[in-house]
């Protein structure tokens, strides 16, 4: 499998290079050259889902990785959460279901692939004598999810941005109370979008870049994507084999847009539902053609309190017909603008697979009510807000599976104002409470993140 830049400049690789570039050189996203096909293995009912895991990723790893070494490691990846379904199906009511991708360590679906992408790195970096900087931003449950994937590996250091007070407790006590030396945590005074520009213009500095042996853990990362493909096909086959639509709480826009991939893959998955909260960019896309910034809203769902969704390049690269330098004209546009100059011909195929839906913070509380009323099930706000997408969108006649992307007890304060209690704290998080933490925290300034890192991380 070769892999290709979205924005048309990049040589392409094979797949352990796009693992360790993260971001292509020319800025871009790599992407497949060409689309797989999803086998009998890939579709099999009975298949675990470590073995289905292993069916649908393997194409996408063949050239760059041993095939046993692979499923070698989902099968051990897997082993360790704590359902034995590993990301179980749960129905809410007619023709709708959950599905619940938070039983992995850090109680959140980045587990699934984040889990993967550590030991993919460990496993590439050994084989070759080398080591890396990861370089992160997260508005939650990535920066949780990747720290606990790399922590205490001696192959890899990790430089995680969060915005500063704009992420949960829990989340954040997940990410600071780690006592590892590989793993930094810095507190940003800004956005999300200003943690993932600096993350970007890092990667921007060439120099920089190859002394500290950069790479990337976001779902810019396409290891990620890869991974995350996965449970798409899994609820799919387990709900019979037949079109099923998928309601999805986006920021970033690379949970879904996994999705869009398995589906080019030859699942038949016939619609996604976008859901927004009050930072509702892509819900003005998919159902206005309005793809224009504005400032950033503190939210019940703070993990997609985004404005910037970095994997949508990967869906223009498909709009624009897979033409790199146009995917880098729109996107200099967008830098420049604010807004993304989309003719309607394009708009309207995006509109065809995808629609949009925005739950503000009452909405989503509501929801929050609505479903445990109903089901004697506690949902966090991000799942809430999928779920309410769905309900508002979806065809009755056709099975829409909901992504429980959160365990309700990372975000206590919403539960509570939603249905009256908090939800209890799994031991694992309870523990953290009671641990030191450490974080730098840092002005929105590169050249400050640039000297944290010469005088913080270990140079490969």
């Amino acid at each position: 499998m070769r892999y290709l830049s979205t924005r048309g400049e990049a040589a392409e690789r094979d797949f352990s290079g796009v693992l360790l570039t993260g971001l292509a050189e020319d800025g871009g996203l790599w992407q497949p050259a060409a689309w797989p096909r999803l086998d009998e293995a890939a579709r099999a009912p009975g298949a675990g889902y470590a073995a289905r895991a292993f069916a649908v990723t393997r194409p996408f790893v063949a050239g760059g990785l041993e095939a046993e070494d692979w499923r070698a490691l989902l099968a051990g990846v897997y082993a360790g959460f704590r359902h034995p379904a590993t990301a179980p199906l749960v129905q809410l009511d007619t023709n709708l279901w959950l599905m619940e991708l938070f039983h992995g360590p850090t109680f959140a679906f980045k587990d699934l692939a984040m889990q993967a992408l550590g030991r993919l790195f460990d496993l590439v970096l050994k084989a070759r004598s080398e080591r890396i900087t990861i370089i992160g931003a997260t508005s939650g449950d990535t920066g949780a999810a990747a720290v606990e994937a790399v922590r205490g590996l001696e192959t890899i250091d990790l430089v995680m941005l969060y915005p500063h007070g704009r992420i949960s407790d829990v989340q954040r006590r997940q990410m600071t109370t780690v006592e590892e030396p590989n793993i930094h945590t810095v507190a940003l005074e800004g956005t999300f979008d200003d943690c993932q520009d600096l993350v970007k213009a890092l990667f921007a500095d060439t120099r920089l870049r190859e002394e500290w042996r950069f790479a990337a853990v976001n779902s810019i990362n396409w290891a990620r994507v890869m991974v995350q493909t996965v449970y798409y096909v899994h609820a799919a086959v387990q709900l019979g084999g037949g079109p099923v639509a998928f309601s999805v709480p986006s920021g970033n826009f690379g949970n879904v847009y996994a999705g869009c991939a398995a589906r080019e893959m030859g699942l038949d998955a016939p619609r996604f539902i976008v859901g927004s909260n009050s930072n509702d960019i892509l819900a003005r896309f998919f159902e206005a053609g309005d793809m224009s910034t504005r400032p950033v809203t503190p939210s019940w769902s703070p993990s997609m309190d985004i404005q910037v969704s970095s994997n949508f390049e990967r869906l223009l690269h498909d709009l624009l017909e897979r033409d790199g330098p146009a995917v880098a004209r729109h996107m200099a546009a967008f830098r420049q603008s604010g807004r993304l100059p989309l003719d309607e011909a394009r708009w309207q195929a995006a509109r065809r697979l995808f629609r949009g839906h925005a739950v503000d913070d009452e909405d989503t509380l509501a929801e929050i009510a609505r479903t445990h009323a109903a089901t004697g099930m506690t949902v966090d706000p991000h799942t809430a807000v999928g779920v309410a997408a769905a309900r508002a969108l979806r065809d009755p006649a056709m099975p829409t599976v909901a992504l429980a992307t959160a365990h309700p007890a990372k975000f206590p304060d919403a539960v509570e104002r939603a249905i009256g209690r908090r939800p209890p704290l799994p031991d694992a998080l309870a523990a953290q409470a009671e641990r030191p933490e450490r974080a730098a925290r840092m002005a929105n300034d590169l050249g400050l993140l640039k000297t944290f890192i010469r005088e913080r991380v270990r140079r490969p």
